[in-house]
């Protein structure tokens, strides 16, 4: 799962507990809320040691979104995978893999959309995030059958994975569901266009 522990912190050089500390508390509680000396601290590094590596907060936050970026798309394809997708075979494996990350005790919706909403003035975290939508829907597109118009049908999925993706960001409990169910209902209704 996107959201599991990683290894045990101590283990890790300075720079990935930093990065570590600093994904879980970007993710949690959001980048602007999350200080510098709180990851320091929980990441049981110096001042010095900090700056070593990120000479400044927004260098910590374009490396979160790279490091969030591998960790999502690797846990996106093998969740895909293990609901049984195949190139062309379709989106229903799509569902029950937004239902996983959904239904993780510590689900807070995207990472990038979050990122934007809370840093949209600052380009380089539009950039990252606008790739990382980008990597989403090709692999959105691989699972649709080829037609002339997969492209258009991969960004239309997409567009309906982050509307979904937000909505269950705060939805709770059969509500949650029910965004599921809906997904699923578009995702029929396009699969026969």
């Amino acid at each position: 799962m996107i959201n599991t522990p990683a290894p045990e912190i101590t283990e890790l050089s300075a720079r990935d507990r930093i990065l570590l500390t600093a994904h879980d508390l970007f993710y949690r509680d959001g980048i602007r809320a999350t200080g510098v000396d709180k990851i320091i601290a929980e990441a049981g590094v110096t001042k010095v040691t900090f700056y070593r590596h990120f000479p400044s907060k927004n260098d910590l936050i374009r490396a979160f979104l790279d490091y969030r970026h591998q960790r999502w798309m690797n846990w996106f394809k093998e969740a895909l995978a293990r609901h049984g997708a195949q190139s062309g075979g379709g989106l229903t494996p799509l569902v029950p893999t937004l239902t996983e990350w959904f239904e993780n005790p510590i689900y807070r919706g995207c990472a990038f959309i979050n990122s934007v909403s809370e840093l949209g003035t600052l380009a380089e975290v539009v950039k990252i995030s606008k790739s990382h939508k980008q990597d989403m829907t090709e692999v959105l597109a691989e699972l649709l059958p080829p037609s002339p118009m997969r492209e258009q049908l991969a960004t239309a999925v997409a567009i309906a994975v982050d509307g979904a993706i937000v909505k269950a960001q705060f939805e709770a409990g059969s509500d949650k569901a029910q965004v599921l169910t809906s997904l699923e209902l578009l995702l029929i209704a396009l699969a026969k266009v």
